[in-house]
């Protein structure tokens, strides 16, 4: 495959569903020109990209794509539940579902460093991967949801799917339905495909997922109060129309504690702290200026609801200085 390939100066950009459809007959038919009565192999983590491939590819090649999705344990409330429903039980698709969460947690414990934990997520999801390719027989094909920005960003291969580091013997030739497109292009084309607003519309997410926001040495009990405070925090934003208006919002909670009182006791324990931003381009970002009478109401939501958490604060730093992620 040629180093940064560029997009078609031809091509029209994809702003409508009939754009999208034409788009999608298109690939469906180049996808089963190159991939003929081949298997394709998939790593599915049920963002927009992945999903809007396999999507695709099951229109094109059906039985023939075999999709894996790993769950490391570090994965928002309810995602892999929505990936095992879409594909397996919507689309009645080849998907095989790997529970590594204790394999993932276990090789994290301890480990405060952020960029040694992103190495070990990385790491051990190539290996996850591989030994669920290494199960698989007649695999010619590596899909993989690259999108234009990839390409101009980092080179071909996608990297943050960390499917590009496996083994040469797979020699497996790539396929990349989507790399010309734009996100919101991806979106579009994932609307017309039929998928959920809560897939197309998924806010970014980081590699290591939930890891880089239980801010130090993951624990499982921290872990928790990352995963239910964000199901929280998304719900309310949801529920007051601030869904679609402010580009990316979550939770952290730091490895540290403080006092409080919960239940007329003394108590010990973690804040939750809640990032809301709004950006461009990802390179500056704004805080986004929430209605204090929300705020007051999810951090009365998130005290009472999730254990070990006795404080809530709202981070008010813009980018720069602050990065949008805490690690």
């Amino acid at each position: 495959m040629a180093n940064n390939p560029k997009r078609p100066e031809s091509m029209e950009r994809i702003t409508t569903q009939a754009l999208a459809e034409e788009f999608i007959e298109e690939q469906i038919a180049a996808l089963r020109a190159q991939i003929g009565d081949g298997k394709v192999l998939l790593a599915l983590s049920g963002g927009v990209d992945s999903s809007v491939v396999a999507a695709l590819l099951i229109k094109a090649v059906g039985k023939q794509l075999v999709s894996v999705h790993v769950n490391h344990g570090l994965l928002r409330k309810g995602e892999a539940e929505q990936v095992v429903r879409v594909f397996r039980d919507e689309l009645k698709s080849n998907l095989i579902y790997v529970d590594a969460q204790d394999r993932f947690l276990d090789k994290l414990a301890g480990v405060a460093d952020p960029e040694t934990k992103r190495k070990i997520i990385g790491g051990e999801f190539i290996r996850v991967f591989e030994e669920e390719a290494r199960k698989l027989e007649g695999i010619k094909f590596l899909a993989q949801g690259t999108i234009y920005p990839d390409i101009l960003e980092s080179g071909p291969v996608k990297a943050h799917h960390n499917v590009g580091g496996l083994p040469d013997d797979f020699d497996f030739e790539l396929v990349e339905p989507i790399k010309f497109l734009f996100k919101d292009e991806v979106r579009v084309v994932g609307k017309a495909l039929g998928l959920p607003d809560g897939m197309v519309f998924r806010q970014p997410f980081p590699g290591p997922g939930l890891g880089v926001r239980c801010v130090g040495a993951i624990t499982r009990e921290r872990l928790a109060a990352v995963r239910e405070s964000d199901a929280i925090l998304r719900e309310e934003f949801a529920k007051n129309g601030l869904e679609g208006k402010v580009w990316q919002y979550f939770t952290i909670v730091p490895d540290f504690k403080s006092t409080g009182v919960k239940d007329g006791k003394r108590s010990f324990d973690w804040p939750v702290v809640i990032r809301a931003v709004n950006t461009r381009d990802a390179m500056t970002a704004t805080v986004e200026d929430i209605p204090f009478d929300l705020l007051q109401h999810i951090t009365k939501r998130i005290t009472s609801e999730v254990p070990g958490v006795n404080r809530v604060l709202y981070d008010l730093t813009p980018k720069p200085t602050g990065t949008i992620e805490w690690e």
